[in-house]
């Protein structure tokens, strides 16, 4: 089985667009929506959902009344704010749920042991065949939700990838396809962990740039090589040449310029993905070749390679 990942390292750059695209064009594939913050892959791949299932993450506080004192001592030690008075007519203490963050310093201060703590549903998630195409079953989505205030620390996003790979096991399908969160943070590195290359889409500005070395820099701390593909390129030639230069000068690859076209955003406002006559025949052209591409050959560039000495020398 292989793990094709997608990431940017900022958003807007036009990597679930493709990603989307890329599920169309293969046969049979398991996606996986890992951008749990704005998932919205499933907006562009229609098919029937199961029912959703519940994500636990964390605790939660939960006063309960009758054994609380009204002293106020657990207020002042709450470090979260997430605690104060039900109103000023009551000496009753309530929990913000949408601040606490389930340390427990509460539990420990109450003299009345008032306290009790709770799994807290973070989310949900849920699985969807995909619609079929040629007689066949096109495969499946795994997608999810982050609920509100909610702490993206990437355990959905793992659980968003198991299921996705249990999915892949059970239906012989050799390709997951991963849709990752922008950025660098935790998110991205749960949906990092283990894939066979990944795929940089970026845009040919100052920040498309830094924040695309970035993204690489911390896919090679994980020994994933990677190739860049540049989404929009010749809105800015300067700036097109200026990250070909950037990731030559890093052994990377790119390998897929993708053109502005209007009838893009377009096709994505009706709910329809940018190929065939929906769009430019140079862009049908181009994403269908960054596919093929992507998703037949290894990425040139070594896993480590790019770690800078700020970071260390990779172990040999």
């Amino acid at each position: 089985m292989q793990r094709l990942a997608v990431f940017s390292g900022k958003g807007g750059t036009g990597k679930t667009t493709l990603v989307a695209a890329f599920a169309h064009l293969s046969e049979r594939v398991v996606a996986a929506d890992c951008d749990v913050d704005a998932a919205n892959l499933a907006l562009l791949l229609p098919g029937e959902d199961e029912p959703p299932r519940p994500f636990f993450a964390g605790l939660k506080a939960r006063v309960v009344a009758e054994l609380c004192l009204g002293c106020g001592d657990c207020i002042p030690h709450c470090r979260f704010g997430a605690l104060g008075w039900v109103s000023d007519l009551e000496v009753e203490v309530e929990v913000d749920p949408l601040a606490c963050e389930g340390c427990k310093v509460c539990g420990l201060v109450c003299p009345g042991e008032a306290f009790v703590f709770e799994d807290n549903q973070a989310g949900v998630w849920t699985r969807r065949a995909l619609s079929a195409t040629h007689d066949r079953d096109a495969g499946w989505l795994v997608h999810a939700a982050l609920g509100v205030a909610q702490d993206n620390s990437g355990k959905l996003v793992a659980r968003v990838r198991s299921e996705a790979d249990a999915l892949a096991a059970a239906h012989d399908i050799d390709t997951v396809l991963i849709d990752g969160p922008p950025g660098i943070g935790c998110a991205v590195h749960a949906a990092l962990a283990q894939v066979s290359r990944i795929l940089v889409v970026t845009e040919p500005t100052p920040s498309g740039e830094h924040d695309l070395l970035r993204l690489l820099e911390t896919a090679a701390q994980f020994r994933v090589p990677g190739c860049v593909a540049i989404n929009k390129f010749d809105l800015s030639p300067a700036g097109t040449a200026a990250i070909e230069a950037a990731c030559a000068a890093r052994g990377v690859e790119v390998i897929g310029r993708v053109p502005f076209d209007p009838a893009v955003p377009m096709a994505l406002a009706r709910g329809e993905l940018p190929l065939g006559e929906r769009v430019a025949p140079e862009t049908d052209a181009a994403i269908r070749a960054l596919w093929r591409r992507f998703s037949t050959q290894p990425c040139a560039s070594q896993p480590g390679a790019l770690i800078t000495p700020r970071f260390g020398t990779p172990a040999p």
